[in-house]
């Protein structure tokens, strides 16, 4: 069993404990974390559903985050992130949510913003949001698979830290 598939379950029986759901909104993983969440039996328990919002229209139309963030910040940025993960929150009545935007190459870097470049976010339907900063190293299956795992296991932190 890999370690995304590990973190994956790790989060599902945390969601079961606290009689929670989550949402996810990603970007630069393209549904790898629907994926792995719904590669479990019973995950309709706990995952609400998410969203692929690869495209900044899609970021704009699915989830509300303002064209001006994306204009001003760009896509794979802290406030992007943070926009996408309490955006999904609002379009879903799920209790908690992540959020992944990233350059996972092997094009699309810059020197402000190179390859392996991702933000993550989680949030909390009660209004805590937290992102971090990553700089993945490898091919694109290996920062993809990287993204979901650190969002992952970034969301477990969250849910474990409060009472709910």
């Amino acid at each position: 069993m890999s370690d995304l598939s590990v973190s994956a379950k790790s989060l599902y029986h945390l969601l079961l404990e606290r009689h929670m759901t989550m949402t996810a909104a990603e970007s630069c993983t393209g549904g790898l974390i629907a994926k792995i969440m719904t590669d479990m039996a019973g995950s309709s328990e706990v995952f609400w559903g998410g969203f692929i919002t690869y495209s900044n229209d899609s970021k704009e139309k699915l989830i509300g985050v303002p064209a001006e963030t994306l204009e001003h910040f760009g896509a794979v940025s802290d406030e992007t992130v943070r926009a996408m993960a309490e955006g999904a929150l609002k379009r879903s009545t799920a209790d908690c949510s992540l959020a992944v935007s990233g350059i996972a190459g092997p094009g699309g870097g810059t020197a402000e913003k190179p390859v392996g470049t991702v933000w993550i976010g989680v949030a909390l339907k009660k209004g805590t949001v937290l992102s971090r900063i990553y700089h993945f190293e490898g091919d694109r299956a290996a920062i993809r698979g990287e993204t979901a795992k650190q969002a992952i296991s970034m969301l477990i932190d969250l849910i474990s830290h409060i009472d709910y």
